[in-house]
């Protein structure tokens, strides 16, 4: 299919809206939407938050009168069913739209093709797959969680340049730099949960929130502890509506921690550790999309050992931290060296003093 330069600019377009709701959407896809006619931008609009307007209404709305007979521009199928808001299809039809240019299909069973469908029916010309990648980039963890049951899971890990995580006593504070730790903030913010373990909780006491100046929400902190060991006072708890705590099913939550209110989430474990497969496909029914995890050596190597890892976040600092510090990931030695996990780099940034790297595992068969 051929798209004319004009397309390509609308739709780049609407990429860049979409990125604005880029901390404040979840659990909804981040979507962006162009009305133009005879090249010439009429109306913009993204989704801003869940259960408000989405992207195509807010665009109509800016269009007005001018959208009858113009194009849409939208960086994901519009929807055709009820949900929190109206169907947009409706909305479109309505305001005379001749022609929608989307850039892929929505993953989402209720959606899946039934807004192309309709448009189709109704006489609308539409045009699938302009900018199709950096649509689905936008948007990873919903694509996922709608295609495989899961969250997009990324792993943070900050690291010297000799591959520690931490000196051979424990103390980690600080190996990345400011700025490095400033942008880590930023990754939290646009993700659905922290997931960390129960050894980090008692090691370091973290909070695991965003720490940004006007966010709408908070990801949800998520904690692996099996045995439900969590002091009911640990910071991470400080708003339970906002933490879940996935323990050994076998086991009988603790009476004070239960009173807490903290949702306390009972998983099949084994060895001692929470089955990671459960946890991930119940996070996937509480429409959790991106998870960051930021844990020890070692939840992050049994998520790397289960193929649940889909992206490395790595903030690499030019110290070294010397021998019997942890590495990032620890899941027993190999016998081959073709069993060795392969990554491909996905991006390298500067972040100030550092080096931030964005890997993909490659598992293969």
């Amino acid at each position: 299919m051929s798209f004319s330069r004009f397309d390509h600019h609308c739709m780049a377009r609407a990429l860049q809206l979409a990125k604005r709701g880029l901390f404040s959407t979840h659990p909804n896809p981040n979507v962006g939407c162009v009305i133009a006619d005879r090249e010439r931008i009429r109306g913009e609009g993204w989704h801003e938050i869940a259960g408000g307007p989405h992207a195509e209404i807010a665009a109509l709305r800016e269009a007005g009168a001018t959208a009858n007979g113009s194009t849409a521009y939208v960086t994901l199928e519009p929807c055709n069913h009820h949900g929190r808001t109206p169907p947009c299809v409706e909305a479109l039809l309505k305001a005379g739209i001749s022609r929608v240019v989307m850039a892929s299909a929505d993953p989402n069973p209720q959606v899946n093709g039934q807004g192309r469908e309709r448009l189709k029916m109704a006489g609308v010309a539409v045009e699938t797959g302009l900018m199709a990648a950096e649509a689905e980039t936008l948007n990873t963890g919903y694509y996922k969680r709608m295609r495989e049951g899961r969250p997009w899971v990324r792993v943070k890990a900050a690291i010297s340049l000799d591959g520690r995580t931490a000196l051979r006593n424990g103390d980690s504070k600080w190996i990345s730099s400011a700025a490095s730790r400033r942008d880590v903030q930023l990754w939290r913010a646009r993700s659905s949960a922290i997931l960390t373990g129960i050894g980090t909780v008692l090691a370091d006491n973290p909070s695991m929130n965003a720490r940004l100046e006007g966010l709408s929400r908070q990801p949800l902190r998520i904690i692996a502890d099996s045995r439900w060991r969590i002091p009911v006072r640990s910071r991470i708890l400080s708003e339970p509506e906002t933490a879940v705590i996935a323990g050994d099913r076998a086991i009988s939550v603790p009476r004070e921690l239960a009173e807490t209110g903290v949702n306390c989430m009972p998983l099949p474990a084994k060895d001692g550790r929470v089955e990671l497969g459960p946890l991930m496909s119940a996070l996937a029914a509480m429409e959790v999309n991106e998870v960051q995890v930021e844990a020890g050596a070692g939840l992050c190597g049994a998520l790397l050992k289960s193929r649940l890892v889909d992206e490395l976040l790595i903030y690499q600092a030019p110290v070294l931290l010397g021998e019997g510090g942890p590495g990032p990931f620890a899941f027993g030695p190999l016998e081959s060296i073709d069993d060795r996990t392969h990554l491909r780099v996905l991006e390298t940034v500067h972040i100030g003093k550092d080096l931030r790297l964005r890997l993909t595992p490659e598992y293969g068969s």
